[in-house]
């Protein structure tokens, strides 16, 4: 039998809820294919750590991690704890120095959930946005100097390399080319940003010519908004920079339905280092302990874990599962505008699991 090691680090906030989840779906997973097993360790790093022991995870952290096949994290983020300590000291700490710098979301319309565009059904919005992840806006070069004078200096340093940029794009054309419609649309701001982005477009074009099956287009991030609310069934592949594709996969989220679903697998492409899956909702606060949050994003991120994994029946069940959840509006959390709690939909995606035959 297969068996997989997963790192489970709930984090912050819903996080911890939603992990829970997770891992209970994770099991009725493996139970009901019965060729693999999963070996799970929990790690108590977040914000409660941080206030503890002045970090948001132990020195020696990430030589901990190596050991894993997957890393399987909820949120980050607490209110009484700057953002900018909780995003580098723990999610950023594990994505640059196992150089996962393919950050992919899917995006679509799943089973009775409705997009707040009128008249925009599941065949008009299905795309995939593959963000650049390990340097670019959050690269993380910059400082500040003369602080609390009148002429205090903060800067923050886009960094934009050959080798960065090449690989993010070959990634997305590699898997446009994978995808039925063989459409990349490239984000850029190349008009303003007349240095690091004109690069990005112009590898954009190398890379291009080696894919000469699939279509692709170039789009102004300030346009691309515009493009992604009007005319959703133009686009199908997406490739941004790390700011851009972060702002626009949370539109896209909110424009499938909710941000509650949405999935994010960080990845290593080449194997060196874990993987790690993730929803993009964030710790939410607002609603933590309230039994309410959406796990679905989290079950979508089991799925690409799974693929990862290469255990391609137990994602394609697992989808299947969620999807005939969803389509259920009566196991819809409150951000779907329903009243099922976070147990409900839980419980009922693993007895889809258990009963699926397909």
């Amino acid at each position: 039998m297969r068996e997989y090691s997963i790192a489970a680090i709930p984090g912050d906030g819903i996080g911890k809820e939603v992990i829970a989840a997770g891992l209970e779906v994770l099991s009725a997973c493996a139970t009901r294919d019965g060729q693999f097993s999963l070996k799970v360790e929990n790690f108590p790093w977040g914000s409660d750590f941080y206030k503890a022991n002045g970090v948001l995870m132990p020195e020696g952290g990430i030589d901990q991690l190596k050991k894993f096949d997957a890393i399987y994290f909820g949120a980050v983020g607490a209110p009484d704890v700057p953002d900018h300590l909780t995003l580098w000291g723990l999610r950023l700490a594990i994505c640059q120095p196992f150089d996962q710098y393919a950050n992919v979301r899917p995006t679509r319309i799943l089973p009775g959930i409705k997009s707040p565009l009128a008249g925009v059904t599941a065949e008009d919005l299905d795309w995939v946005i593959v963000r650049e992840n390990s340097e670019g806006e959050y690269a993380g070069q910059g400082g500040r100097s003369h602080r609390g004078l009148p002429e205090e200096v903060a800067t923050e340093v886009s960094i934009f390399t050959r080798a960065g940029v090449s690989r993010i794009m070959r990634f997305a054309f590699e898997l446009a080319q994978k995808r039925p419609r063989k459409l990349l649309t490239v984000v850029t701001k190349s008009n303003a940003q007349r240095h690091g982005m004109v690069l990005w477009d112009e590898i954009a074009r190398e890379v291009a010519a080696d894919f000469p099956d699939v279509t692709w287009d170039k789009m102004l991030v300030d346009a691309m908004t515009v493009r992604m609310t009007l005319h959703p069934r133009s686009l199908d592949t997406i490739v941004a920079t790390n700011l851009h594709a972060d702002i626009l996969s949370d539109l896209a989220a909110a424009l499938s339905g909710s941000i509650g679903i949405a999935p994010t697998a960080n990845l290593n492409p080449e194997g060196r280092f874990p993987s790690m899956f993730e929803p993009i909702h964030g710790s939410a606060f607002d609603i933590t302990g309230k039994g309410i949050a959406n796990p679905v994003g989290t079950f979508w991120s089991a799925v690409m874990m799974f693929e990862h994994l290469g255990e391609p029946a137990a994602a394609a069940r697992l989808m299947r599962a969620i999807e005939r959840v969803t389509a259920d509006t009566k196991l819809h959390t409150p951000d779907l505008k329903g009243t099922a709690t976070t147990a409900d939909v839980t419980e009922a995606v693993i007895a889809a699991i258990l009963g699926d035959n397909t």
